[in-house]
């Protein structure tokens, strides 16, 4: 089948030869050329057309030129210069060989021939020809249609002439670069020539112009308008740049900032970001608004530093009504341009007399009203206003506008979430940690917390736990992760070592409860592996009678010990696995504590930092507790701007900071009790002496029932040897009495007949909290009396 060709087929020889070498094309202009008909050739091989030796080899490549002897009808030989173009294979056809040659063309034009200089006067390219002076010789009607000048008006002046701006010297110098070296140039610019009504992109490529002998005798300068794809570049460049300077932080006013700033100057002259009041919807925005919409002025960013044409400031909120831009754009779901030329903007406006003045002002002519959505919700609105730059927004602008909004959305929303998720964290976090340290007498405290500055609110925690005997034990804490899981997990443990506190379980055994709480809380979470949920965990009793302190520790960092006079170090205390690892033993150890001796406990986040190692945090640390004289307060304040950058940790950080007491030996009294119940009535009588030492014979009729019912209990009830311990501070009478069996009492109801039982009801109603405690030798039973110093 024959191609149709819509130009005189005549003008150029033309066949087609299939892969196997068949002549399946022929066209007038091969037979005026070799006089053969098409239907002497047609479906026989195209080698028969070959004179002499010229061979059969299929040429290599897609393309191939040159001169071959071809056979006339008449017999001769002629030599002819062939193009061969490959095609491939298409439409069903196989592939084949297009061959062609000119047969007009070869004669050169003549003077008068129109389309010699229609190739510089009539090209749809902007030409201009400098002579060697750089001064115009020869430009064609387009670049005089970019001069805004005809050629008679301009020969002779030079492009920083016809030009006038810094531009165009800029270009001339490039000019200068090409007539002295001989070598082309590109050279991009942006500018208004005196033919255009607004600024556009130009590609200028110079190139030399030689005489005969090859000498440079000036320069030809042709201009590209190269707008579009100087746009099209920049648009990449601002949703490029869009995404590496947007969602730098998880901080909604940050984040809104950085949109306001990527798009100023580049796309608008003045921007403002407005978003939902998420108080006024309970913190999540509404799945429909209507109007009016109460938004919060969040961010703006002005092409002047003082942003002088903002109405409200940021932080505040304003209603607007239907019929505004931010109102419409926000119930429509779409972005609405608006702008002088369409008569639209004023109309917008009527609704705010501020605003109104402020674009007569500024003589602002093009807004566009983008809503911010994300994830199917509206988060606020963005409006862009131009009055610097004077061409209006283009479509191509609003499709911009609507994809760095569409980024920044989605990096509000996460941030607005994070916060959400932060607040809530941090409210359940001050619900679980101590507002207050108590007062003891055993310990001055002072502590801080602070969340971690990017990863959110974590698990960390710490407390103080007042016990029988004037014994106060220390604990702190950190649970793995972050947020309200961590932080609910972390209200578990402390709850769960309060319970066990209460109990009085030696640091060790607590520990031991607690690892398995943990392990079952992974298991209830559905973690694959043990240890998935946990958390690491310092627990110390301090004993003000006996100066002793007991510790153990599960995974955590040890506590840092400076004894009055010394140098701060690490408590040696076994370190212990991680709570949650399941089934191995926790280890104990008692150090003596003089008075005065400060106690620092700490979770890692303090002496963690990516800019320097452990060890040196750990130096830093106690270099800054060194000088731990005075208010604890300060020091923790020194320990945090010591070791904590300005931004925060990157973690958690819990500091407990302690300073020890001892009570006096004049405030405690012991007695060892003989194993007869009738010898009960003389250590009554000595409680009552000691009382009355003590100025507290007020409480010496409640005292001595306490102590009688409790020593009596012990000689019947508990193992030999028993003692008898009275200890008084700051209002407070405690009695203890110990012996070596373990068993526990415990209250229970006597009957009516029953000649005893009521002892530790007894007991249980005169004083303000009883219970027991084991021993290493058995166990203690207390009861704690308030009492009041006769005035002296």
């Amino acid at each position: 089948m024959s191609r149709v060709y819509p130009f005189d087929d005549a003008m150029t020889a033309r066949a087609v030869i299939d892969d196997d070498g068949t002549l399946v094309e022929w066209n007038e202009g091969a037979r005026r050329l070799l006089g053969h008909p098409a239907e002497a050739v047609l479906g026989r091989p195209a080698a028969r057309l070959l004179a002499g030796d010229a061979g059969t080899a299929v040429p290599p490549g897609p393309r191939w030129d040159g001169t071959v002897g071809l056979r006339h009808r008449d017999g001769r030989m002629i030599p002819v210069w062939l193009l061969a173009h490959r095609r491939p294979p298409r439409d069903g056809h196989r592939g084949d060989w297009l061959v062609v040659t000119p047969l007009t063309g070869a004669e050169p034009p003549t003077a008068d021939d129109p389309l010699v200089d229609a190739g510089l006067i009539q090209s749809p390219c902007a030409l201009a020809v400098y002579d060697d002076a750089l001064r115009l010789r020869r430009m064609n009607d387009a670049m005089a249609e970019v001069a805004g000048l005809p050629e008679e008006r301009l020969r002779g002046l030079r492009l920083a002439e016809i030009g006038g701006k810094q531009e165009s010297e800029d270009l001339e110098q490039a000019m200068l670069q090409v007539l002295t070296s001989g070598e082309p140039l590109d050279v991009q610019t942006y500018l208004r020539t005196g033919g255009e009504q607004r600024a556009h992109a130009w590609l200028a490529r110079m190139a030399p112009v030689r005489d005969g002998a090859g000498r440079v005798r000036g320069v030809c300068l042709a201009a590209h308008d190269i707008t579009d794809n100087y746009r099209a570049r920049q648009r990449l460049q601002l949703v490029n740049e869009a995404s590496v300077r947007i969602g730098s932080t998880l901080d909604v006013t940050r984040t809104a900032q950085e949109l306001a700033d990527v798009c100023v100057p580049a796309l608008a002259d003045f921007v403002t970001i407005d978003l939902l009041d998420p108080h006024e919807h309970g913190g999540e925005p509404p799945a429909r608004i209507t109007a009016p919409v109460l938004l919060r002025r969040i961010a703006h960013c002005s092409v002047h530093p003082e942003v002088p044409e903002a109405v409200i400031s940021p932080g505040q909120t304003e209603e607007y009504p239907a019929g505004s831009p931010q109102a419409d754009s926000l119930t429509a779901g779409h972005t609405i341009v608006a702008s002088v030329t369409e008569g639209d903007i004023d109309d917008r406006l009527t609704w705010h007399t501020a605003r109104a003045q402020r674009v007569r002002e500024f003589g602002m002519h093009s807004s566009m009203s983008v809503p911010i959505q994300a994830r199917g919700l509206t988060l606020g609105v963005a409006v862009l206003t131009r009055y610097r730059r004077p061409d209006p927004f283009t479509a191509d602008d609003v499709l911009l506008a609507e994809e760095i909004t569409a980024r920044a959305a989605v990096c509000i929303d996460n941030a607005r979430r994070y916060s959400r998720e932060r607040e809530t964290a941090l409210a359940l976090q001050r619900s679980l940690l101590p507002r207050s340290l108590p007062r003891t007498a055993a310990l001055e405290v002072s502590s801080r917390y602070l969340p971690a500055a990017r990863a959110g609110v974590g698990g960390d925690w710490f407390d103080v736990i007042p016990l029988s005997g004037m014994r106060v034990a220390m604990v702190v804490g950190d649970v793995v992760g972050h947020g309200v899981e961590a932080s609910a997990t972390m209200g578990r443990l402390r709850t769960a070592v309060r319970t066990l506190a209460d109990i009085d379980l030696a640091p060790d055994e607590l520990l031991t409860h607690l690892d398995d709480l943990v392990v079952r809380l992974s298991e209830e979470s559905g973690a694959d592996s043990p240890g998935e949920v946990g958390a690491t965990c310092l627990y110390a009793v301090y004993d003000p009678v006996s100066r002793r302190c007991t510790a153990a520790r599960a995974g955590h960092p040890p506590p840092v010990l400076i004894r009055p006079g010394g140098a701060p170090r690490a408590l040696d205390l076994p370190g212990g696995p991680p709570l949650g690892v399941g089934g191995l033993p926790f280890e104990a150890i008692e150090v003596d504590l003089p008075e005065g001796t400060v106690l620092a406990l700490y979770t890692d986040g303090l002496v963690a930092s990516r800019e320097r190692d452990p060890e040196t945090s750990r130096a830093l640390l106690h270099e800054a507790l060194g000088a731990h004289s005075g208010p604890l307060d300060k020091t923790c304040d020194r320990v945090l701007h010591t070791l904590l950058p300005p931004g925060g940790s990157a973690d958690d950080v819990a500091l407990l900071l302690a300073r020890t007491r001892g009570l006096p030996a004049a405030q405690v009294a012991t007695w060892d009790i003989p194993a007869d119940p009738a010898l009960v009535a003389p250590v009554r009588k000595q409680v009552v002496e000691q009382l009355d030492t003590w100025r507290l014979s007020e409480a010496s009729f409640t005292a001595e029932l306490v102590v009688s019912e409790l020593v009596t209990n012990a000689i019947r009830y508990g193992s030999h040897p028993i003692r008898l311990r009275l200890i008084q501070d700051a209002g407070t009478l405690i009695c203890e009495v110990s012996d070596t069996s373990p068993t526990a009492p415990h209250l229970r109801r006597a009957k009516i007949f029953d000649e005893g039982g009521r002892g530790l009801l007894l007991v249980a109603q005169l004083t303000q909290r009883w219970g027991s405690r084991h021993t290493p030798e058995g166990k203690t039973i207390w009861a704690e009396l308030p009492v009041y110093e006769e005035d002296r």
